[in-house]
């Protein structure tokens, strides 16, 4: 399971705890990736904003490697455009967090049995025609989306290049092909971009 919010882990897990053998919990995409990858779970349970990567782009890396892996998003975002992207992205399941007491077992149920679930409140009747930021993100390589993460983060350039062990020029680089794929101009277009993604918490 993966949630950056602690009393929303041990909600889910008083859900499933007499139900289902949680394997372990994490608070962010990127440890999300090297659990899925380490313990190689039937299913994960994950949020779609999360610090350090984002549960959509954590899902994307997941079924590279894993590609039969079970994957039910448990999120606050209700746009029909985030289902998209989710479903895009290899989940099979999609509740909002307001519904999880209700609907989290049935999900599990259905995600676990190969069928697609969806809370019923959501409608993937009329998915918005416009791309998502998450496929418009899809153009960036997989060292710009992680220097976009860390800008959305507010991490400075210097930051940046010992998170990612490259030097402060290689990050000017990375953020210069960032805008340019983008079509973003400044700084603030570039936050907008990330708030839109869902990479800011």
């Amino acid at each position: 399971m993966a949630d950056d919010n602690p009393s929303i882990l041990a909600g889910i897990r008083a859900i499933l705890v007499a139900h289902y053998e949680i394997a372990g919990t994490v608070a962010d995409g990127q440890a999300l990736v090297e659990a899925a990858l380490r313990l190689k779970p039937d299913l994960i349970i994950s949020d779609i904003t999360m610090p350090h990567l984002n549960g959509i782009d954590a899902a994307i890396h997941i079924k590279t490697s894993l590609p039969g892996i079970k994957l039910l998003f448990v999120t606050a975002h209700s746009s029909s455009a985030y289902v998209r992207a989710a479903l895009e992205a290899g989940g099979t399941g999609y509740v909002l967090k307001s519904a999880v007491v209700k609907e989290l077992l049935d999900a599990i149920q259905s995600v676990l049995s190969g069928r697609i679930y969806v809370s019923p409140d959501l409608s993937t009747d009329h998915l918005e025609r416009l791309e998502h930021p998450a496929a418009i993100t899809s153009r960036l390589s997989k060292r710009e989306r992680e220097t976009l993460q860390l800008i959305a983060e507010g991490r400075s350039a210097y930051e940046i290049a010992r998170a990612m062990n490259i030097s402060i020029k290689t990050v000017a680089f990375h953020r210069g092909n960032i805008k340019k794929k983008l079509g973003l101009r400044t700084a603030s277009e570039l936050m907008k971009h990330a708030i839109e993604l869902g990479l800011i918490p």
